[in-house]
């Protein structure tokens, strides 16, 4: 089969064995697949595989069809149409995928849609409804709204009542964030305005960095801060922030799913699908798409990740 392959710090396209399921495990025939910026530090070495998963081969959401399974496996069927957020490896022909991770597609999801759900809805979720517990009235801001993560998580949050405010750096797509808000109470800013929109009760930072611990002093009592992006290296005069966090008895969080066990991604996989799902059939939430790209052009997929602009995911397709 064919596959994106990581080698020496970059990716190419190459061929590999096709998998064999194992105990619980299903052939997914794959259709599309996300692309995400783990993937980019997979191959740079600084956000390994988990045990079990492929090392060489990134690619963390998928959609496709079930060909075959191991003895055992009685919650899907040959042909079934599946989509799922997985450890790595989604970028090729076939993977083979527990079971229990996968979620079966509804009828008005497209291949493309379904690969560009499982990664960026339920990371938006269980930052903003698992950790944060947003509600009707909040007011909350993004960072980074414009990627896959960002579009899923201000749409969740203005499903849920919530005023949004949409950090987005280039300015030229604001009018595309604000189209997929336009159902939503919402702002949408640069990031030089964040503290002018404020103050907040919820802050999901998916950018990171030096101001991460200033947005702490735009938090209202109580507020919340999730930390989803890398943070780069913070100045320790900064620490001043922690004391502000401390008087507001501001609550922090950090998360990411990837790490966790099968068990934890099937219970968040089956909690996303059954909120999440009704919300795109009622046209309230939908699957921003920025780009498909057919995997022999992976380098150009893999350039628009790297590259500015984006509004939503990046996908590749299997023809």
């Amino acid at each position: 089969m064919r596959a994106i392959i990581i080698k020496n710090l970059d990716f190419t396209l190459g061929e590999l064995p096709d998998p064999e399921p194992k105990g619980g495990e299903v052939i997914v025939r794959v259709r599309a697949a996300g692309l995400n910026a783990a993937d980019w530090r997979q191959a740079e070495g600084k956000y390994p595989a988990p045990p079990g998963w492929p090392v060489d081969t990134p690619g963390l959401e998928v959609s496709g069809e079930v060909e075959s399974m191991a003895d055992g496996v009685t919650q899907l069927a040959v042909g079934d149409r599946v989509m799922g957020l997985i450890g790595g490896g989604g970028h090729a022909e076939r993977i083979a995928v527990p079971a229990n991770l996968l979620t079966k597609i509804p009828d008005f999801m497209s291949w493309e849609q379904a690969a560009a759900f499982p990664e960026t809805f339920s990371t938006a979720w269980d930052a903003l409804v698992s950790q944060a517990g947003v509600k009707a009235g909040d007011r909350v801001l993004v960072t980074g709204a414009a990627g896959g993560v960002g579009t899923s998580a201000s749409q969740l949050a203005g499903a849920s009542g919530a005023h949004v405010v949409a950090s987005v750096r280039s300015t030229g797509i604001h009018p595309d964030v604000a189209n997929i808000l336009t159902t939503h109470s919402a702002d949408v800013i640069t990031p030089e305005q964040e503290e002018a929109f404020g103050p907040y009760d919820i802050v999901i930072d998916l950018v990171g960095g030096e101001n991460t611990l200033k947005r702490v002093t735009w938090l209202r009592p109580l507020g919340r801060l999730i930390m989803v992006g890398g943070l780069a290296p913070v100045p320790a005069s900064d620490s001043f922030w922690l004391g502000q966090m401390m008087v507001n008895r501001t609550r922090i969080f950090g998360t990411t799913i990837r790490p966790r066990s099968n068990e934890e991604k099937a219970i968040l996989a089956r909690g996303v699908a059954a909120a999440v799902l009704p919300l795109i059939r009622s046209g309230q939430v939908s699957v921003p798409i920025d780009s498909a790209f057919p995997l022999a052009s992976y380098a150009d997929a893999y350039a628009r990740l790297a590259g500015r602009g984006k509004v939503g995911k990046i996908l590749l397709t299997m023809d």
